[in-house]
């Protein structure tokens, strides 16, 4: 239990400093991918399958093997890393040549060369899903040490991955605040309104053409001052 003791310490340390540090999804999930296959014992090869209004995808793959085996999972539609994505599951495969679960898939990845795979779920907020998935090309290759390494990792890492989601909206809500902002400013000193009749005006322009309001403001705020009405 020291060495999960060791490893839980160290990905806090990584997890904390990619909150820190990190604006950008897809960075966020290139480095811990990157670092399961360097930390957890028998991993070569790594993805994220993510599962988003129903269309599967893979934004990070660490080897090509990986990535070969997630669209073969897209194709076929199953496998161990859209079970894992869905159902809140860790599930492996200790040797694909004798998997009966996903006969398809197991068939065709065996032939690519992967023997195992270890999949955990990663907890992302809102409707999709996703997991971590590690491959080897030797059967057998994630002992329950290296599971268990695997569940540790995944929710420090969804933690960090979350953190970054919190900093993306909050930043997406600062720009749309902005923008409004920027287009009751105009208004008001074309029509010579308060604060309170411009944003009305604003509101009644958003119902009025079925447009989200923070577009509506985009387009006063791009027509400039002089055609603001």
């Amino acid at each position: 239990m020291t060495g999960l003791a060791d490893f839980g310490a160290q990905m806090a340390r990584i997890a904390n400093a990619m909150r820190k540090e990190s604006d950008d999804t897809e960075s966020v999930l290139r480095s811990m991918t990157k670092f399961a296959v360097d930390s957890i014992p028998g991993a070569e090869y790594a993805t994220v399958t993510l599962v988003a209004d129903g269309a599967i995808e893979t934004p990070v793959m660490v080897g090509d093997l990986g990535g070969e085996a997630d669209r073969l999972q897209r194709e076929l539609g199953e496998g161990p890393c859209l079970r894992a994505a869905v159902s809140d599951l860790t599930v492996w495969v200790d040797d694909m040549r004798d998997e009966t679960r996903w006969p398809n898939f197991a068939r065709a990845a065996a032939e690519l060369g992967i023997r195992s795979m270890a999949c955990f779920y990663l907890y992302i907020d809102g409707d999709d899903s996703a997991a971590l998935n590690l491959h080897s090309t030797e059967p057998k290759a994630f002992t329950p040490e290296a599971r268990q390494l695997g569940e540790l990792f995944a929710a420090h890492a969804a933690t960090a991955f979350g953190a970054v989601q919190e900093k993306q909206q909050l930043r997406a809500a600062l720009s749309t605040r902005d923008i409004i902002g920027q287009a009751k400013g105009m208004i008001m000193e074309r029509y010579k309104l308060d604060a309170g009749e411009a944003f009305s005006l604003l509101a009644r322009l958003s119902q009025d053409t079925n447009t989200k309001l923070v577009d509506v403001a985009v387009q006063i705020v791009e027509a400039g001052p002089e055609t603001s009405g």
